[in-house]
């Protein structure tokens, strides 16, 4: 039997103002004292009555913790005997020698494989909510409440088929409404039959490299571009070219010059990542003239195009495209939020089975209950209205950040104002360090990316990349403010 100080000697006890109840503690100091060596398998534990009696605890708790032990196969009763740690716990844990303190381990090293996976691009900025991060949406009232509505209606309306597996592509009925729109939006040329609804950019993305490439292929990226589809490039074990931009946007003479066999291009035509320029339709009729020649597929990332703030913007390459080699990628969670977790992809028919196969094998489906809500708040108008709204809400907010930059420290930059988008971009003109200024800028509580962690070839501009879609013009102005004076007074001639 174990002393009287048994309990006392591991430091066991209860908290009665934790959240977590009473059985859950109990539960989890003998779990641990277990499994973590400090008792060994065969040691005795106090009766139920015991150790309620030293935790001053009802007698049903620790009868509740130990039973559930017990299920697990960590404890085993004996009867007339007592309750025991488990033997079949034996060579899975030891104990130190010295009691209450679990033996040290090695840590395991990390798989080759593991560490193909670069660090996601200063990931800890991602959920920043200060501005001027990048990504970030804004929902007014009035959609919030139509989608609290319309959640309410779809959780009641759902029916068995709704609670089981669905077609891999998607709800038909989500598929017809964006159908509808892109090709009233962007003049796509499509079925819906085509479209494949996916998590997002990314997942779109992920499932057209699986399905395209092998590794070893030459694909063309833009330079500058989205680090993070090169990132999945470089996983696929893909070759991928950085082929520069400039102000007509991708430079498709050099792409042919430096990887006439590439099997594909990466492309953010409509407003270029990060620069945020259009690729005019010189370049467009150039690039389907390269797929149409060669045989090549072209991705087109058309992650903005929701929000165009000066006229009609230029035709999608999918709806010029005639030889079906284009695939069209894009996102409603920049259009609505990022936590809706919903994009699609419009696939050539000739390319649909092998991607439906690809979207099942890693996701199965996408969530039932999540399309039922956008499918409905699409079909009701809500979205085109929602669009509309902000749309101004984000153009006036685009200018209050220029303004207020251009008026506090026009000399020590220039700002290229795009009529697409969400971010805008401004060239520091006195020689600064832009990754400099960033660090500084994040002291002051204000988020900027530095663009020249964008360039891979091409000599890199010194840039600030703006995010002025997330926040209202009573934080922009004042944030702008506080930048553009920081940047005034920050050292020149430091860019390398």
């Amino acid at each position: 039997m174990q002393s009287p100080g048994w309990g006392k000697l591991f430091g066991w006890q209860v908290d009665r103002r934790s959240p977590t109840p009473l059985v859950r503690q109990i539960y989890l100091q003998v779990r641990t004292a277990a499994l973590g060596g400090a008792l060994g398998p065969g040691a005795e534990l106090p009766s139920s009555r015991a150790m309620a009696s030293r935790l001053g605890v009802a007698r049903a708790c620790v009868v509740a913790a130990y039973e559930q032990l017990a299920a697990e196969g960590v404890l085993e009763s004996r009867l007339g005997s007592g309750t025991f740690v488990s033997q079949d716990l034996t060579g899975l844990v030891g104990a130190s020698g010295r009691r209450g303190r679990a033996r040290a381990t090695t840590p395991r090293p990390i798989p080759l494989a593991a560490k193909a996976f670069p660090d996601f691009e200063r990931s800890a900025v991602f959920c920043e909510s200060r501005p001027f991060n990048t990504g970030r949406t804004l929902v007014d009232g009035r959609s919030r409440e139509t989608w609290r509505k319309l959640t309410h209606q779809a959780v009641r309306s759902l029916g068995v088929e709704d609670l089981g597996y669905t077609d891999p592509r998607g709800s038909i009925d989500l598929r017809r409404c964006i159908c509808e729109y892109v090709k009233a939006a962007r003049a796509l040329r499509c079925e819906p039959e085509q479209i494949v609804i996916t998590a997002g950019t990314q997942h779109a993305i992920d499932i057209t490299i699986r399905v395209l490439l092998r590794p070893g292929d030459d694909v063309w990226v833009e330079d500058p571009g989205y680090p993070l589809t090169h990132a999945q490039l470089l996983l696929a074990k893909v070759q991928p070219h950085p082929i520069p931009v400039d102000r007509h946007g991708l430079v498709v003479d050099t792409g042919l010059r430096a990887a006439p066999k590439a099997r594909a291009a990466f492309v953010t035509p409509s407003h270029q990542f990060p620069t945020g320029v259009a690729l005019s339709m010189a370049r467009r009729l150039e690039l389907l003239a390269w797929a149409r020649n060669t045989g090549g597929f072209i991705i087109e990332d058309d992650y903005t195009s929701e929000f165009c703030y000066s006229g009609p913007p230029l035709a999608s390459l999918q709806g010029l495209d005639r030889d079906e080699s284009v695939i069209y990628v894009g996102t409603l969670n920049k259009a609505l939020f990022p936590g809706l977790r919903m994009g699609y992809a419009v696939v050539p028919p000739t390319l649909l089975p092998a991607f439906t196969t690809a979207r099942y094998l890693l996701d199965r489906q996408p969530p039932t209950l999540c399309q039922a809500v956008l499918a409905a708040f699409m079909e009701q108008g809500h979205f085109a209205a929602h669009l509309r709204r902000i749309r101004q809400m984000y153009r006036e907010q685009r200018d209050a950040l220029a303004a207020t930059m251009l008026r506090h420290a026009s000399d020590q930059f220039e700002i290229d104002v795009p009529d697409q988008g969400m971010h805008l971009v401004a060239y520091l003109k006195s020689g600064q360090s832009d990754v400099d200024i960033e660090a500084a800028a994040a002291r002051a509580r204000v988020v900027v990316r530095a663009i020249s962690r964008f360039y891979r070839s091409a000599p890199p501009r010194q840039g600030l990349m703006l995010g002025f879609s997330g926040f209202p013009r009573q934080l922009i102005v004042p944030a702008a403010a506080r930048l553009a004076r920081l940047i005034a007074e920050a050292p020149q001639g430091r860019a390398s």
